[in-house]
């Protein structure tokens, strides 16, 4: 891959990261909850949904998921039932006011690896992005497994480096949310962000 080529993927990589996204939101609320350290397991995760789907896209089953409006739909409103699950969820949880030690105790970082894997995994919306955008940087006549391992290293490491950003701002304001009103507010706005989510990819259309 040419250096301009790659230069301009870089560049488009960091502006798709950065836009605030169900990603975005799982990075923030684990770094608000247990912590920039801990939050590594769902920016993980994260990362692992996106290698599947760019995995997908290149050989090509991107363009059958595209094809196909029953696999479209399914994987849309799998995606979107999820997030909305998680989003009431976030709605009822009652709030409290858990001393760090019992934050730990009840972080589970094979959960929050899954969790997050399933939400990139089901995001269609990101699926139909990279269908768009990753053939605009492949050349049919280079080896496609090199330009994948370029391709999905960008993103990857892009999206690792805004995740890590989303989330250590957020564990900074630990120490202001020190009330259930306080905590309450959170889970709601966390509630309320993954429910816009879910309606921003249930809008999604095939291209």
């Amino acid at each position: 891959m040419q250096l301009d080529i790659w230069l301009t993927m870089l560049v488009a990589s960091i502006l798709i990261s950065v836009s605030p996204g169900a990603g975005a939101v799982v990075s923030m609320n684990y770094g608000l909850k247990y912590g920039l350290k801990r939050s590594y397991a769902a920016i993980m995760g994260l990362q692992m949904g996106l290698f599947v789907q760019t995995f997908v896209v290149v050989i090509g089953l991107g363009s059958l998921i595209m094809s196909s409006l029953l696999l479209f739909n399914i994987i849309k409103w799998i995606g979107v039932v999820y997030l909305i699950f998680l989003g009431v969820m976030k709605f009822i949880e009652k709030p409290q006011l858990p001393s760090d030690a019992a934050n730990i105790k009840a972080f589970s970082a094979s959960k929050a690896f899954v969790q997050a894997t399933l939400i990139n995994l089901t995001n269609i919306k990101a699926t139909v992005f990279l269908v768009a955008f990753i053939p605009q940087f492949l050349n049919p006549n280079e080896p496609l497994l090199g330009q994948f391992v370029i391709i999905c290293s960008t993103l990857i490491c892009v999206d690792i480096i805004v995740m890590t950003g989303y989330s250590s701002l957020a564990s900074r304001l630990k120490n202001v949310i020190k009330s259930i009103r306080a905590i309450q507010i959170q889970n709601r706005l966390t509630g309320a962000f993954l429910l816009v989510a879910a309606f921003f990819i249930s809008t999604a259309k095939r291209a």
